[in-house]
């Protein structure tokens, strides 16, 4: 805590305060004095005073507050200080004038949307201009002197997450969409975009406009991207690209700093990170003071890069002092290592030390100085006297494993592709996996599949009732709670001074089995607990362990010395079947039948004629353990495990885990399986999710280029006419009219038709009907 409390300049210093509930979004005034805080059940202004954050207005005012309040995003407006618009999750814009002398600051309701709003921002130098992008997929841009939006803008395609006017073009504006596409506008042509390209794998999460260079934009997506593009070319180029570690939910370029920028993350990562983007693969400092992830970071002062404003779930607000910052390059090991798809091990360190002479053990390894032609990706690099990082060369060397060394990933590709998640029972997927985990050689997985058909198996499942119950095999009953301990205990107290008197009457009741009779309330179960009787493997006991009074040597308890609660029997090579006389108990081997104690000889023993508990737990009970292996496996590595339990339990087990944290495991796996172009897999572990963001990875839209078949280029519309030369695009050869539906076509001469017509056709020639000549396949 002293570091968050120390002074590190004469005007500023790292603090925080405590809010009243988790923020969604923050930002600040223009004069850096006032910072507002939105989020669901938030809506405040703190001033930043040089003593901490001071609580200044309270915006969620009534009794009953709307779900206009519920922000999802907030902006302050860098040129009229009084002027505030929030984003509503409800799909409402609102402003809000803190100039109005009432209670109620807000000014104006825009409802044009229909879903979730997303982000809003104001012109740079347009007081009365507001722009908002929503989860309909439109954006419309607001005249706050009118009522209703000016122009909406469709991006064709999924839900807007980012809108951004540019801050040197005074038309522009650019939008981030979830289907991984960045589209730059016209705010006077609201018909079509003027440019558009994919940026990401993914949903892109935010992007940002260059405060001093013109055409450079970052942009931020769930492929733990972060990338800068240039716009001022003809075609769009990506000229640095910053590889994070989780999600990327905000990006924000540094002042007075052309090439750093802010970032933090949409989940797992709590850390805000300030990247150089000339050595994207370590941060140039971190702020760890979040204990939950970060859904704000802004930039105090437009003119000054040493003051960050953070806000985050963890229902705090942080002004962090980059003097205070970490520097991870400070605690960079300089060297690195990595393992391949295919069990291949890269090596890279100083090139001082690769260049040593090679011992008797170095023989198998092959030294690539400075990059080969078959690793093109490592490369030398002029030193610049600019530079603010050390100049270092390194070499890089590669260990190529051998074939059936057990060092690659077939295991992985034999799981995923051998995995049963869906189809069966639950028991049967269980016995599956784990049968598949043996086989592959895998005994901890194979056991974990093997009790988890335990724990939440139907108890009236007759493949596990016989478990629970005495049978022709012999197998022992679940023993109600019953411990060592308190028999012990007991005995020690009634039996310390006649412990020999009562060994000689114990041996005579079973010398004398014929003279004994059954005792009254000798149904309990407590036989197991000295009977020879073998368990087996699926039997689970619970009980504590305390055997002081059987360690005593002078009282050593003879092998029946219990009241028998039903018949038992050893297990020899021949088993003997058991008599069935329910009254008269027995005993296997050489003994002949033995009785119990009498009521007077066992009034210490601890017996029961009905279960205290039912022997099946419920499967709730096994939730947090369960919760924690899988955080285990996550932990280790092998999401593999995590998400093929975490499919196979389903709701057992889905409701414990947070979403977020499912999503990434979700991710990490799928992006493996792809990695090995397991294709059907993926497509399998994305269907079974339940995760939204998951399950709309194969439902993204698909964009097709299609050219004219007449004038070869691209058509620009939605129809079958070309706005070029004005001719209908997909024409069938045979009928000669325009195809509206499935479309099939020859790709050796690229005519075609309806589907039905060219089947017709075929059966009668195989020359293509356009009458081109070709001979036509289709398949």
């Amino acid at each position: 805590m002293e570091k968050m409390t120390r002074v590190s300049t004469s005007n500023g210093r790292t603090m925080f305060c405590h809010l009243d509930a988790p923020a969604n979004a923050i930002s600040v005034c223009r004069d850096a004095t006032q910072v507002v805080v939105a989020g669901r059940n938030i809506f405040k202004i703190y001033g930043l005073e040089e003593e901490g954050f001071v609580e200044r207005l309270n915006l969620r005012v009534g009794r009953k507050p709307s779900l206009n309040f519920s922000c999802a995003d907030v902006m302050w407006h860098q040129m009229e200080e009084n002027l505030l618009a929030t984003a509503a999750t409800n799909g409402a814009v609102v402003t809000w004038n803190l100039a109005r002398p009432c209670r109620n600051k807000q000014e104006q309701l825009f409802t044009e949307h229909k879903r979730t709003v997303n982000k809003v921002c104001f012109h740079p130098t347009e007081v009365n201009m507001l722009l908002s992008g929503s989860q309909d997929g439109f954006m419309k841009c607001f005249d706050l002197r009118k009522k209703e939006s000016v122009s909406t803008f469709s991006g064709q395609s999924e839900s807007v997450r980012d809108v951004q006017f540019s801050i040197k073009d005074y038309f522009t504006f650019a939008a981030s969409f979830e289907n991984g596409n960045v589209q730059l506008w016209d705010i006077r042509r609201p018909d079509r975009y003027e440019r558009m390209f994919t940026a990401h794998t993914g949903p892109v999460f935010c992007c940002d406009w260059h405060p001093e260079d013109r055409g450079w934009l970052a942009t931020g997506g769930r492929d733990k991207m972060v990338k800068v593009w240039d716009m001022s070319t003809n075609r769009v180029k990506e000229i640095y690209c910053v590889q994070t570690i989780a999600s990327v939910a905000r990006v924000k370029w540094r002042p007075e700093r052309r090439y750093h920028l802010a970032t933090c993350s949409m989940m797992v990562d709590h850390n805000i990170y300030v990247w150089d983007v000339r050595r994207p693969f370590i941060p140039f400092a971190t702020f760890e003071e979040h204990k939950d992830v970060t859904t704000g970071i802004v930039w105090r002062n437009q003119h000054d890069p040493y003051y960050l404003l953070s806000g985050s779930k963890d229902s705090t607000l942080y002004q962090h002092m980059f003097k205070d910052a970490s520097r991870p390059v400070d605690r960079a090991n300089p060297e690195g290592l990595c393992f391949g798809l295919f069990g291949d091990l890269a090596f890279a360190a100083k090139e001082s030390l690769m260049t040593a002479p090679q011992s008797v053990g170095d023989v198998g390894r092959k030294t690539y100085p400075g990059g080969d032609r078959r690793y093109p990706i490592f490369f030398f690099k002029k030193p610049d006297v600019t530079e603010q990082f050390a100049q270092v060369s390194s070499a890089l060397s590669v260990f190529e494993s051998e074939a059936g060394s057990g060092v690659g990933m077939d295991w992985f590709i034999n799981t995923a592709q051998s995995y049963l998640l869906s189809g069966k029972p639950f028991a049967e997927l269980c016995e599956h996996n784990a049968q598949v985990a043996k086989r592959l050689n895998r005994p901890q997985e194979s056991t974990t599949w093997t009790m988890l058909r335990i724990m939440f198996s139907e108890p009236a499942n007759p493949s596990l009732s016989t478990n629970h119950n005495l049978n022709k095999s012999g197998n022992l009953p679940l023993v109600n709670s019953f411990s060592m301990k308190e028999m012990s205990a007991a005995l020690n107290e009634r039996n310390k001074e006649n412990r020999q008197d009562n060994l000689h009457s114990l041996e005579t009741n079973l010398n004398n089995n014929d003279e004994n009779e059954e005792t009254e309330g000798s149904e309990g179960q407590a036989e197991y607990l000295f009977g020879d009787a073998e368990l087996d493997d699926d039997d689970l006991y619970s009980m504590e362990h305390d055997n002081q009074a059987a360690e005593e040597p002078e009282y050593l308890l003879p092998q029946e010395a219990f009241p028998l609660r039903h018949e038992i029997m050893d297990h020899p090579s021949a088993p003997e079947p058991v008599q069935e006389k329910p009254e008269s108990p027995h005993v296997s081997g050489s003994e002949t039948e033995s009785t119990c104690l009498t009521p007077m000889e066992s009034f210490s023993l601890i017996s029961v004629s009905q279960l205290l508990f039912s022997p099946h737990l419920p499967p709730k009970f096994f939730c947090p353990i369960v919760k924690e292996m899988l955080c285990y496996y996550a932990e280790q590595g092998d999401v593999q495990m995590a998400v093929s339990v975490l499919i196979v339990l389903g709701d057992r087990i889905r409701k414990e885990i947070d979403e977020l944290t499912q999503e990434h495991w979700y991710m990490s796996y799928i992006d493996l399986l792809q990695r090995f172009e397991l294709w059907n897999v993926s497509n399998e572990v994305i269907k079974l999710s339940t995760c939204g963001a998951i399950m709309c990875l194969n439902q993204a839209s698909t964009t097709l280029h299609i050219n004219c078949s007449n004038c070869k280029r691209p058509m620009s519309n939605k129809g079958w006419i070309c706005d070029r030369c004005h001719q209908c695009a997909s024409v069938c050869a045979v009928c000669h009219h325009v195809v509206k539906g499935l479309f099939v076509w020859c790709q050796g001469c690229s005519h075609g038709g309806h589907l039905e017509h060219v089947m017709e056709w075929l059966k009668q020639s195989k020359h293509c009907p356009a009458g081109c000549g070709h001979l036509c396949e289709y398949t």
